[in-house]
């Protein structure tokens, strides 16, 4: 067993949640687990995250991996939830790529989720190959290693909630500027309902904090919509 592998607490890890917003669909960032067995004997997408270092926090791994997959130094973070089924590692295809990964045999291993949330823009691509990671809508999920569906609907659900309560925590994911067409689309994604457009209009758009612009879309096919900025 090698020094870097005694590192870790072979039973602990940390997974990120990081939701985006593309203008037209809610999100996620997945990373593509390396090549240290054949693909097709594992899940090959999985949640950004790792095993947590034996002297560290954990609030410290969360911002880790955060940054190191976006680059963004100060993102919004918060802790989720802890997963500690036993069936976690129950899938022999997640056994070997993890086992093969840190060269360590694993058993049981509890997960603490957090969740983040960003803009998609140049600046949130990432730093590493663009094989390495990539977004997912977050509606359109193939089969991901360990219970990370689980961990994403999950977390859905609470943004769902957390949403209600704090509306203004979706201008973390929405541009600088943009049109009530956008923001009734992330407001629909997060739901997962349609929303009539004219109970939007009255109910969201005439808020406080959602300033319009005098400025509005330049060439595209349809009537140009004018754009908003979020001023908290």
């Amino acid at each position: 067993m090698d020094q870097e592998a005694l590192n870790f607490d072979p039973h602990v890890s940390v997974d990120c949640v990081i939701l985006g917003f593309d203008g037209e669909s809610l999100q996620v960032l997945l990373s593509r687990r390396g090549n240290e067995v054949p693909e097709e004997q594992y899940n090959n997408l999985k949640l950004p995250g790792r095993l947590l270092h034996t002297d560290e926090d954990l609030d410290e791994a969360a911002l880790d991996i955060i940054t190191n997959v976006t680059g963004k130094h100060h993102p919004l973070v918060k802790q989720f939830r802890a997963y500690g089924s036993p069936s976690r590692t129950s899938n022999p295809k997640d056994v070997l790529w993890l086992e093969n990964a840190i060269k360590q045999k694993i058993g049981r291993i509890v997960t603490i989720s957090y969740l983040s949330l960003m803009r998609i823009n140049s600046r949130t691509m990432l730093l590493n190959d663009s094989d390495a990671q990539l977004w997912y809508p977050v509606h359109d999920l193939p089969p991901l290693a360990f219970d990370h569906n689980q961990i994403i609907q999950d977390t859905l659900d609470e943004l769902y909630r957390m949403a209600g309560q704090q509306p203004q925590m979706l201008f973390e994911m929405m541009p600088a500027k943009f049109t009530a067409a956008q923001l009734r689309r992330l407001h629909e994604q997060v739901s997962g309902k349609k929303i009539d457009v004219r109970n939007f209009a009255k109910l969201v758009m005439n808020k406080p904090g959602i300033i319009p612009l005098d400025e509005w879309e330049q060439n595209v096919s349809h009537r140009a919509a004018r754009y908003y900025r979020f001023k908290p």
